[in-house]
Order: structure tokens, then sequence, then C-alpha cells
């Protein structure tokens, strides 16, 4: 099982990291891949909706992004193979990422049709995508901020949101907190709509462990 699970969050991190590394070393493919919304527009070069996802700025980038789709990932996957079975697990895992990726950045696309010195490049709207399907699976697991403040997954998940959201109106530097924001947005909600069709059982489940985690934390105060 194990071994079963990790094969797809892998071999997106091996992907990913090799096309970055040639993106790193080669300008003009980093230039063919970066998310341009006046190339997809002008020239319909809609794959951008995609390469910029295989791109990273440099190496803290990819690694960054690379570490929690592994330390997410893996879980996740994990958990749609359990409940759909290997093969059907594995479709909709690729598609939730594959679709939150290209989800993350319609706003940017549609904000940015007419800037052409705009571009973007970094899985992180699909990375988003995969830590707010863990949120759902794991909604009181304990996570880290900055390593060594330990938040529930799901008060981690809704400060995010807040500061995805408020950095991306203050506009102040490159990082695409758009595509964050809506990555994570798209994630959940892709995972709950699948649930409701095929597993509502889960839905159940997850509303259970809200209560249930709200409950213990009121009981603390």
């Amino acid at each position: 099982m194990d071994q079963e699970v990790f094969n797809i969050t892998f071999l997106i991190i091996v992907l990913t990291s090799i096309s970055s590394y040639q993106a790193i070393e080669n300008p003009i493919l980093k230039q063919k891949f970066l998310f341009r919304p006046t190339a997809i527009q002008e020239r319909g070069e809609w794959l951008r909706f995609l390469t910029h996802g295989l791109i990273h700025a440099d190496w803290m980038h990819l690694i960054l992004n690379m570490y929690v789709l592994y330390i997410f990932g893996i879980k996740v996957e994990a958990e749609f193979i359990e409940i759909f079975g290997a093969t059907e697990g594995l479709i909709l895992y690729v598609l939730l990422y594959v679709l939150g990726l290209i989800a993350s950045s319609i706003p940017s696309y549609l904000k940015h049709q007419g800037n052409s010195t705009y571009s973007a490049l970094g899985a992180s709207g699909a990375v988003s995508g995969i830590l707010f399907a863990f949120i759902f699976f794991e909604p009181w697991k304990l996570l880290y901020l900055f390593f060594f403040v330990p938040l529930p997954a799901l008060f981690l998940g809704i400060g995010y949101l807040w500061y995805s959201d408020y950095m991306a109106k203050q506009n102040r530097d490159n990082i695409g907190h758009d595509a964050h924001f809506w990555g994570g947005v798209f994630g959940f909600l892709f995972i709950v709509v699948i649930m409701l069709v095929n597993a509502p059982e889960y839905i159940s489940e997850f509303l259970g462990k809200l209560y249930n985690g709200l409950l213990i934390t009121n009981h603390m105060h």
C-alpha cells in the first residue's frame, strides 16, 4: 500500500524538479513555460496554464513547494486510494493537482489579460489544493507554523486564506497570493464535491470531526 501510495506524489516531485532545473539553467525554456496572460489571450498558448507549474524561480521556491507537496500529498493520495481504489483514486488525485493548478491561475489570467509585463511560475496553486484536501481529512492535525508554533490544520488553513487574500490586495511583493488563495479554495471544494457524489459518509465524518474538535477546544477553555 505504501509503495503504491508513494508513486504519483513522488513522480510529480521528480518531474517538477527536473523541469525546474532545466528552466533555471535555460532562460529560453523558462520564458516558454511562464504563465503569461497576454500570450495566452493573443496567441492561444493555453498550455501555459499547465507549464508554469513545472518551473520555479529558484531552488528555494522549488524546495519549499515540493516539501509541502511531499508532506501532505502522500496522505491525500493514500486517502483517495483507500476510498476510491487504486485506479480511480489516483486519477482523482491527479485531477485535484492539475485542475488546482489551472483553477488557481484563472483569477490572475482575468486580472492581467492586458498586462504584458505580468508573468508567474510555480506549483503553489496546485500544492495549496493538496494542502486543503489534507485539511478535509485531518482538520485537527497539529501543524507547525514557522516550524515551531503548533496549530490545528483547520486554523492554519483559515489563517492561510486570510493572509493570502490580504497580501493579494496589498500587491506589495512578487508572490502569487491569488494563486495560493484560489488553489486552496478549489482543493477544498473539489474534495467536498467528489465526496458528496461518491462517498457522502465522509462529509458526515468531516462534520463530526469538526464538532468533536470544537467540543474539546471549548472544554479546554
